[in-house]
């Protein structure tokens, strides 16, 4: 049976850095207080770049890498929930910077979910034969919808795009390179983590609540994404999961008892929460660093928006 597997990867983020002493000269708190509480050292902040252009420009890296044509993509998604432009569609746009000319281009919008949840619709796209190779892009410009005047929230965000090239895999060794995904939404949460949409629309989170879902429901779900790939956590090279808060990360490597040589992704700490991007933006990081081998299984979860959650493992370039 047909399989597909993440080819290439790629990545960007705006030069500017946004330090916690910097923030503490905009609201009232400090770099003790940030650390404490979320991990968080930076951020990096698009000023000029839009979300198209950090999009295109991950996009643009996974595409040389991956040694593809533009004229070999039949299919881009792009996930983000901070793109201004509703019609023409994010992915419509990197399509045209990057010259492809006739693959069928979408956004999508899971909030910070919204990269696994892409991936996987592109997975099942390609094993059902619709294409041959595919861009999948998170993407956010998370400073676009911050509220610089609100301390609990305007500490978490950056700006930034991941990349990864999905192409189609032949019955065989690497059919199961993107693994079975684990999926769902808690409609009872749907307002813990939203855009507040008045004259400008605003990042808002119920953080407590995000933070007691996440410390007691994640783990199981990454389990069950496990298990469905047909491995053990112990037999993982790396774990990415949505990049929201380390204090989050820690609990789950705790609970999931990961032994040492597992890679566990703490970008979080140099880049914050950039939301659909963090997963994409992790591992090409961590691809690009070597910090894990080819062929070496990588569980990605992520969770958000909605209240939702997709992951699933898959197998590194």
């Amino acid at each position: 049976m047909p399989g597909a597997r993440i080819a290439a990867l790629g990545h960007y983020q705006p030069a500017r850095v946004l330090t916690n002493d910097d923030l503490a000269r905009m609201v009232d708190t400090s770099d003790a207080w940030i650390r404490r509480r979320t991990g968080i050292a930076t951020r990096r902040i698009a000023d000029d770049e839009s979300v198209v252009d950090m999009a295109a420009a991950a996009a643009g890296k996974a595409l040389a890498d991956s040694g593809l044509e533009p004229q070999d993509i039949g299919m881009i998604t792009v996930a983000t929930c901070s793109a201004i432009d509703r019609c023409p569609s994010t992915a419509a746009q990197v399509a045209a910077r990057l010259g492809i000319p006739s693959a069928v281009a979408f956004d999508l919008n899971n909030g910070c979910a919204g990269f696994c949840t892409a991936l996987a619709t592109v997975s099942h796209s390609l094993r059902a034969g619709a294409a041959r190779h595919a861009l999948v892009i998170g993407v956010e410009k998370m400073s676009d919808v911050t509220d610089w005047t609100d301390r609990a929230s305007c500490i978490l965000l950056g700006d930034g795009a991941g990349a990864a090239v999905v192409s189609a895999s032949d019955a065989g060794a690497d059919a199961d390179g993107i693994g079975p995904v684990v999926w769902g939404s808690d409609p009872s949460r749907s307002s813990a983590v939203r855009l507040v949409d008045d004259w400008q629309p605003r990042f808002s989170q119920d953080g407590q609540t995000v933070f007691r879902w996440a410390t007691t429901e994640l783990a199981p779900l990454a389990l069950e994404a496990c298990a469905r790939a047909g491995i053990e956590p112990s037999d993982l090279s790396a774990v990415v999961t949505h990049q929201a808060n380390l204090r989050i990360i820690e609990s789950l490597v705790q609970q999931l008892g990961l032994p040492e040589n597992v890679v566990v992704a703490r970008d979080v700490v140099n880049s914050g929460n950039t939301s659909a991007a963090s997963i994409p933006l992790a591992l090409s990081k961590m691809v690009e660093g070597l910090e894990v081998p080819s062929g070496g299984r990588v569980l990605l979860f992520s969770f958000g928006g909605g209240l939702s959650w997709a992951g699933q493992v898959v197998t590194c370039p």
